[in-house]
């Protein structure tokens, strides 16, 4: 009993030293991202309304991002060359760092618009959380560009992208449901 209870205790250690090996490295996750500032801006907060804003969001959930962009899983002309240059250490490095940041809301400029929607977006919250602030693998939605939120939920409704949750409830809005929804995201 005694020589199991060793060996237990040397598996669990040499568990827990290989798990701290491969911890992601912020310091340098930040460093790779600086060729991200231009698009995802400095701190991960876009200020442009075609790109999304990476502070915050689930260092796992853009691990996964990067992973699809660089195997081609999921299409983009900028970022499949640039997730191609990166190796696993580097993305999870830059998912580290992103995810150690802190988002910022986009804000709305349509009061009414962010009310119609707020009603629209309770389909959102059960897999995006109680405050859209993302889960695990489901990303963050809340803050995000209004009109980067159009596009994606645009994107799924058409097939474009491809997640069959998304692409069947981008299915059941209308347009106007889009817009509505994507502006109380982005204030939040």
């Amino acid at each position: 009993m005694n020589n199991k209870y060793h060996k237990m205790k040397y598996i669990v250690m040499l568990g827990l030293f290989a798990a701290g090996a491969n911890a992601a490295d912020i310091e340098a996750g930040k460093a790779k991202a600086a060729a991200c500032q231009g698009c995802h801006g400095v701190a991960g907060v876009s200020s442009s309304p075609l790109w999304p804003s990476l502070a915050g969001q689930s260092a796992v959930y853009i691990e996964s991002q990067l992973n699809k962009f660089r195997n081609g899983q999921r299409e983009n002309q900028v970022m499949k060359p640039l997730a191609s240059g990166l190796n696993d250490t580097d993305i999870q490095n830059i998912s580290a760092y992103y995810a150690s940041l802190h988002g910022k809301s986009a804000g709305s400029s349509d009061a009414n618009l962010v009310k119609l929607g707020k009603d629209k977006a309770a389909m959102c919250l059960g897999c995006h959380g109680n405050n859209a602030q993302g889960m695990g693998m489901v990303p963050k939605l809340a803050g995000q560009h209004p009109q980067y939120l159009a596009k994606q939920l645009t994107d799924f409704k058409k097939g474009a992208r491809k997640a069959p949750q998304m692409n069947a409830l981008a299915q059941s809005l209308s347009d106007d449901d889009i817009k509505a929804v994507a502006a109380y995201l982005g204030s939040l």
